[in-house]
């Protein structure tokens, strides 16, 4: 067993899915990896998070990974985004990110994790920060909005710091959304905040 737990560590990953467990333990059979699994778990070097999916015990994650691994495709938007990047003070009390999948809410260790659906052609303008996929400003704020206009989401302009928002690469990113008239509406009252 300390040869398996050592593979573990060595392997530089903080959280696991079953293909990543096997390649690490070079298991072929899957009932053997089951039972691997059962021992690291009850030896405290695994925790798992829910089905086939588990983080190392001792690993420091934070939420914004660990939200992406949690469900992917995903990436950090709306109000996690924003607050992130200063442009929204106030604290979320969920981690919010944008999935191709369906809309979901999941919770691990106290803390609640919600992927809202988005049109795979709105899928796009994030990048890596660190080791989490995040919203740009501009695209957190415009996904935001989008959200809003469809009632998903809620709106207090007065909360937002739009200093921070490249109002160039917000136009352009725009160009890009569905013009519906609700969102047209959104749009005409953020405009005075800029």
């Amino acid at each position: 067993m300390a040869g398996l737990t050592k593979k573990i560590y060595e392997s530089n990953l903080s959280y696991f899915n079953l293909k990543t467990l096997k390649d690490i333990l070079e298991v072929k059979k899957e009932s053997t990896l089951f039972s691997i699994i059962t021992k690291l778990l009850q030896s405290d070097v695994l925790i798992k998070i829910e089905k086939d999916k588990y983080l190392l015990k001792s690993a420091n994650v934070g939420a914004f990974a660990l939200a992406n691994f949690l469900y992917p495709p995903s990436y950090v938007s709306f109000e996690s985004a924003l607050n992130f990047y200063g442009i929204l003070s106030q604290f979320p009390y969920e981690i919010s990110s944008v999935t191709t999948r369906k809309t979901i809410l999941k919770k691990f260790n106290g803390k609640i994790f919600t992927y809202t659906k988005i049109k795979k052609d709105l899928f796009w303008g994030y990048e890596k920060k660190e080791n989490f996929l995040i919203a740009l400003p501009e695209k957190a704020l415009l996904d935001q909005l989008y959200l809003a206009s469809k009632g998903q989401k809620g709106l207090n302009f007065e909360e937002y710091d739009l200093e921070k928002i490249s109002f160039p690469k917000f136009k352009k990113y725009l160009n890009q959304y569905p013009k519906t008239r609700q969102f047209k509406s959104i749009l005409e009252k953020i405009k005075k905040y800029f």
